[in-house]
């Protein structure tokens, strides 16, 4: 259910007498240098929508909801984390795992906050229909089978734009090659399994892999605030809700900007499927109702004011090497030939999706952060994009076909096991040692 803004700032406020050991030094009744509603200092907007930014500050109410949810971190995830100190980090991760397996009443001397992480995301809220989730993760499976694969790599990038936001991943590791890979490879594996039949109930795949997901942002934010000099006068918290946001609904904003530039304020049957299914996924990340609306409109203006209150500023030392390690990094785990090819032309598609999708076709400024975009790369994308339409196209005609539809998806639900297959590995943790005399 949605709670009111008053109740929200008493959750916010909360969080710094329910969890010291994170949130203790906090000062939640000032908002930190990040967030911004001055129409002077530039956003972190998509460049065809900063038209728009004047209309979206003035919003007050959007703005509030925004502002409160950049100081929430994830209550009983990091009420989990913080029993790093007492379980240590590796006995927390096997917890977890067990309970997600065989049920918490497994788990030899779980403590309640495991019980209360897991209860957290077992009880599918009232304000998601299940039924329509199911029926959207079936519609995401022909891009999941055949275009996720290629661009993952490009909407990991797209994160890393802003040093307020890409701080936390920065200080957890992900400027070496082998950790951003990592994260990229267990990025890419929680999509991909979130679309198979029944990955998303309780006993699914997908489920555990939130679940760790949720875990390791919560060690996270616990590594940071204990094991760093992080400044929360001007980060604010580590990994606020208002920055997994844009990770988890990025797909339906896109619904939603199709859908409004054309003039509707609905979604087709489908297209609201689709909408329903990122929303639950995100439910299962932690977010909250707040953040996820169902109509097109309230979708854009929700994540645009996200955008348009925090303050722009890329840091190469930051952005630049996360950029940079994340194009050089292997993501598949499975070494082969035919692998090694693939990994080329994906290389290509991801550095024109980046340029397209965040840069506004800036070639100069991607070659700026170490992302030369080589007329091989373009051709090298054409290519991509045209294998891809001859496998996207055929099985989107395919579903919608009576007598085909049980047949195409049972082909592509084995395209995505094949793709999970080659991002095998993927473990949903964070190394410790990573935060030890870092400075924010």
């Amino acid at each position: 259910m949605t709670v009111t803004q008053p109740e929200r700032r008493q959750i916010i406020a909360s969080q710094k007498d329910d969890l010291p050991l994170i949130y203790g030094s906090i000062d939640f009744e000032a908002l930190p240098h990040r967030f911004t509603t001055d129409p002077a200092v530039p956003a972190q907007m998509r460049p065809d929508m900063e038209g728009e930014r004047p209309r979206l500050l003035a919003d007050g109410e959007l703005v509030d909801l925004i502002a409160t949810y950049t100081m929430l971190g994830d209550r009983v995830g990091d009420a989990y984390a913080s029993l790093i100190p007492d379980y240590g980090f590796q006995r927390l991760v096997t917890m977890l795992v067990e309970a997600c397996d065989h049920g918490v009443e497994s788990v030899e001397g779980a403590p309640p906050e495991l019980a209360a992480f897991l209860a957290d995301m077992e009880q599918v809220p009232d304000w998601i229909d299940i039924d329509l989730v199911r029926r959207g993760a079936a519609l995401e499976r022909n891009l999941a089978a055949h275009v996720l694969p290629y661009v993952i790599r490009g909407a990991l990038l797209g994160t890393f734009m802003n040093k307020y936001a890409a701080l936390p991943m920065a200080i957890a590791g992900g400027l070496s090659e082998s950790t951003a890979g990592k994260r990229a490879n267990e990025t890419a594996a929680f999509f991909l399994s979130s679309v198979l039949p029944g990955a998303l109930d309780r006993d699914g795949i997908a489920f555990k892999s939130a679940a760790m997901v949720r875990l390791m942002h919560s060690m996270v934010r616990f590594n940071i605030m204990k094991r760093t000099s992080w400044d929360s006068s001007v980060y604010g918290v580590p990994i606020p809700q208002s920055d997994q946001m844009p990770a988890g609904f990025t797909g339906a904003f896109f619904l939603a900007l199709q859908a409004t530039r054309r003039g509707r304020s609905e979604f087709s049957a489908d297209e609201r499927a689709r909408v329903e299914f990122a929303r639950y996924r995100c439910f299962l990340l932690g977010l909250p109702q707040d953040l996820l609306p169902t109509e097109p409109q309230a979708i854009v203006d929700i994540m645009a004011t996200r955008h348009a209150t925090l303050r722009r500023d890329f840091d190469d030392d930051t952005c630049g090497r996360l950029v940079r390690a994340t194009i050089a990094a292997d993501i598949e785990k499975e070494k082969s030939p035919i692998n090694s090819f693939r990994v080329r032309f994906e290389r290509s598609t991801s550095k024109l999706f980046l340029v397209k999708s965040y840069l506004d076709g800036d070639e100069a400024r991607a070659e700026s952060m170490g992302v030369a975009v080589t007329p091989v790369d373009k051709l090298r994308a054409v290519g991509t994009l045209a294998f891809l339409a001859t496998q996207v196209v055929p099985y989107a005609v395919a579903v919608r076909t009576p007598v085909l539809s049980s047949y195409a998806d049972r082909r592509l639900v084995g395209k995505v096991e094949r793709v999970l297959r080659r991002y095998s590995g993927a473990e949903f943790t964070t190394d410790g040692d990573a935060y030890r005399h870092h400075s924010a």
